[in-house]
């Protein structure tokens, strides 16, 4: 029996709770799919902040280096401890040590749960730069403070950064239904984004059985709106991938299905496995947070893993759940009742 050591960072707010039902449903999958996973816990959070002065400890990264998996439920409480404290400490130096440069955001109606829009029959895939751009953080305040102040914050894309991710999103339509849309606004930023352009167009031509479309951020928007049925697969820079997952996330019903990856995609380092919604502190500690996202994200890194079978039966379950009105609105059931729905429908699959 193969066994899969996870690092588990619960976080703040709703986090712990979610993260709960995640790991109780991945181990009855393994225990139905004949494989074990242990798991170690680590309290790095906000809270950790607080009390340490940092989100996580000196020699954390090679501490998570040793596992097969991370899981993640979520981190952020912005009354104690500042965002781009609490982004900057912990969620992105995973993110980057770890080169887990491909977020992975599906975009789907799960059946019984009912969207803001009129369409119902989208299935987008996100992929989301995740280590560069944007994000790199580079850049400075000076004269802070006084009128003068300045603030610079540089985008840096390289093209090595650019073709790995887009590589990436062409091989993932070759596994679905063959588009790809990559998404910029290089009619303003006449340098990154015409980059990102003409490495799309060099990219393509290795791929001449998917098709692919250039098109503006702004215009993207609109389109997930109105047509999300003519998506498929989604690559975008960091920034505008962050924006576009979050409007994704309200199609489908909102942020409570919303499942993610980080992954390295060369396997030299553990991936990253987290729900999208954040930590929620408004109901934290009241027992309603909607778990599904955090199962879907496990689901996620069960397939990651190569357990395939245990992956789709969670999906399986899930949906089962869903379809009875299960976790389908925001705090018509609890927690624990929501994840007893779906241990239930896993334990039918059996």
């Amino acid at each position: 029996m193969h066994t899969y050591n996870l690092a588990v960072i619960p976080g703040d707010g709703i986090g712990g709770d979610v993260t709960a039902a995640a790991m109780a449903v991945v181990v009855a999958a393994a225990k139905q799919h004949g494989f074990a996973v242990t798991s170690q816990q680590f309290d790095w959070s906000c809270a950790h902040y607080l009390e340490t002065g940092k989100m996580m400890p000196e020699g954390a990264i090679e501490t998570l280096r040793a596992f097969d998996a991370i899981y993640l439920g979520c981190v952020g409480w912005p009354e104690t401890v500042p965002d781009a404290i609490s982004l900057h400490g912990l969620l992105l130096p995973i993110r980057k040590a770890f080169n887990q440069y491909a977020n992975i955001r599906p975009h789907r109606l799960l059946p019984g749960v009912e969207g803001p829009l009129k369409a119902a029959a989208f299935d987008i895939l996100c992929i989301r730069e995740n280590t560069e751009g944007e994000y790199s953080g580079a850049g400075g305040r000076a004269h802070r403070g006084m009128a003068n102040e300045v603030a610079v914050e540089t985008a840096i894309f390289t093209r090595a950064g650019i073709e790995r991710i887009l590589r990436f999103a062409f091989e993932q339509a070759r596994a679905r239904r063959g588009h790809v849309t990559s998404v910029t606004k290089s009619n303003a930023q006449k340098h990154s984004m015409v980059f990102w352009d003409e490495m799309t167009r060099q990219v393509a031509q290795d791929y001449p059985d998917v098709t692919v479309t250039l098109t503006h951020v702004d215009a993207m928007a609109a389109r997930m709106v109105m047509a999300p049925e003519s998506l498929d697969v989604v690559v975008a820079s960091n920034l505008f991938g962050d924006i576009l997952t979050d409007l994704g996330a309200a199609i489908q019903g909102g942020l409570g299905f919303a499942a993610s990856a980080n992954i390295c995609p060369d396997r030299s380092s553990p991936s990253m496995f987290e729900p999208v919604h954040g930590s929620a502190p408004d109901i934290a500690g009241r027992g309603i947070a909607n778990p599904i996202a955090a199962i879907w994200s496990a689901a996620m890194m069960l397939d990651h893993l190569g357990e395939i079978a245990a992956a789709n039966a969670i999906m399986t379950a899930t949906e089962a759940a869903t379809g009875q009105g299960i976790g389908t609105r925001p705090g018509q059931q609890s927690t624990d009742d929501i994840t007893t729905a779906i241990l239930t429908a896993l334990e039918t699959l059996a």
